[in-house]
Formats: structure tokens, sequence, C-alpha cells
């Protein structure tokens, strides 16, 4: 692996950035869709909900919150639910 030139790279982000508010480039940009809801997502798993917690790090309490609607999931759980919901052999290799 090629070692990084950290100075460099900050030097072209400063570059980007002044292109930018020139009108010069376009910065490139990503949007993220939400998750299907935390109870659809376990279903598709075929989890319980303890076994869900567990995947997921949170306490049971948590995942029941969540699909009744009390709490709703940060934004690291919103995105193991993301990946959960796109990817999901790659989340139950973890079970």
């Amino acid at each position: 692996m090629a070692e990084r030139n950290i100075g460099q790279e900050i030097l072209d982000g400063i570059r980007e950035i002044k292109q930018y508010k020139a009108g010069e480039i376009e910065l490139r940009a990503r949007k993220l869709h939400q998750s299907a809801p935390a109870q659809e997502v376990r279903a598709k798993l075929e989890l319980s909900q303890s076994a869900f917690a567990g995947l997921m790090g949170v306490s049971l309490r948590t995942v029941q919150d969540w699909e009744q609607g009390r709490r709703t999931p940060s934004g690291a759980a919103r995105t193991l639910l993301r990946i959960a919901e796109q990817r999901p052999e790659v989340f139950l290799e973890l079970a």
C-alpha cells in the first residue's frame, strides 16, 4: 500500500474548496435513503428481538422502544439498519 501524503491531501482539499466557491467545479454528493423501520428489518432477518439487539449492540429494551415508536435509532444504529436491510447476508454472518 502506498504511503499517504497528508499534507498534499489537505492542500488538494483546500484547492477544491476554492474552486467550488469560485463556481469552477461541482462537489460530488451522495444521498443515503432511510432504512425500513427496525421491526421490518428484524423480521426480514428472522431474528428475535433479543438476538437482533445483540447484533446491533443495544439492549433488548432499546429494540422494543424502536419498534413501539418510543425512540428512534441513533446515527450509528441507522447505518447498521441500512446494512442489515441492504446486505442481510453480511449482517447474518455475525449471528
